[in-house]
């Protein structure tokens, strides 16, 4: 028997359809290599390779709508998008289709028909990210585009304490990148905002109805800053009041940081074969 690459099964042909038929897409991708979520000229991204990969499924080119942007080099184990396709597929052929035309960095977990009215990022409910720190004197070559490596011993407790005065509904001006960013407000629901720590690794996951813009990795940069001791945990309710953005709040790094989930009313949208 020969070995090499793979080659799809042959599936169901698409049925053409009068009216779009909408489909959700439950996708993972390895953000290292690509310049975010976004398209953007002469760059490349995971927006552009979705939509270059449905372009050949359909014939014509096909708008991918994310439940976020994420930026260069930020990774995703649960981002949602929705797209219009000109032909009804069974779902488990569609991603398999999808998944044949993409590079391994981007997987399609899952594929789902969903009604005209579910939209990625309105119909959201809820997103999770979580940052991962490798808190230790050395970190593999394997896991640095993967984790954030801060050799300083952080102090988990305190910064357990800092991230329990930021859970609930606040402004967090202070803690976007670009407090001048149009927005139509800054305050935002923070149902859950934890540290934990296994061996080396740090893991901060955060949850919220909404993220500003670089908020998560802001909320992260200061945690990090308090867990070195250069900033006390009680600042993180001075700074929430101030709304002004200082060196106490960095941006961390962004290979830490990966979208994990992303909540919707109907739970059968980002449902996948695996637990991640």
């Amino acid at each position: 028997m020969k070995h090499g690459k793979i080659r799809p099964q042959a599936t169901i042909r698409p049925q053409a359809t009068s009216r779009p038929q909408r489909y959700s897409l439950l996708i993972a991708y390895d953000g290292a290599a690509y310049a975010g979520w976004q398209v953007q000229p002469n760059q490349r991204t995971i927006q552009s390779e979705l939509e270059a990969a449905l372009r050949r499924m359909a014939g014509a080119p096909v708008k991918l709508h994310g439940s976020g942007r994420t930026d260069q080099g930020v990774h995703a184990a649960g981002q949602v998008a929705h797209c219009d396709l000109p032909f009804i597929l069974p779902a488990a052929s569609l991603a398999r289709a999808l998944n044949a035309l993409l590079p391994a960095a981007i997987r399609i977990l899952r594929a789902q028909p969903v009604g005209a009215a579910f939209h990625a990022r309105r119909s959201a409910v809820r997103k999770e990210y979580r940052y991962l720190i490798w808190n230790g004197n050395v970190i593999s070559p394997f896991l640095r585009l993967y984790r954030t490596h801060v050799r300083t011993p952080l102090d988990v407790r305190a910064m357990r304490v800092a991230a329990a005065m930021l859970v609930g509904r606040h402004d967090f001006a202070a803690f976007t990148a670009n407090p001048n960013r149009e927005v139509e407000s800054t305050r935002r629901h923070v149902m859950k905002l934890t540290v934990s720590r296994k061996g080396p690794e740090i893991v901060i996951r955060a949850q919220s109805d909404g993220f500003l813009y670089k908020m998560v990795r802001s909320l992260a940069g200061f945690l990090i800053r308090v867990g070195t001791g250069a900033v006390p945990p009680e600042e993180a309710r001075r700074i929430l009041h101030s709304r002004i953005r200082t060196a106490r709040v960095p941006t961390a790094p962004p290979q830490g940081l990966f979208l994990w989930r992303v909540w919707y009313p109907d739970p059968r949208v980002v449902r996948a074969d695996r637990e991640w």
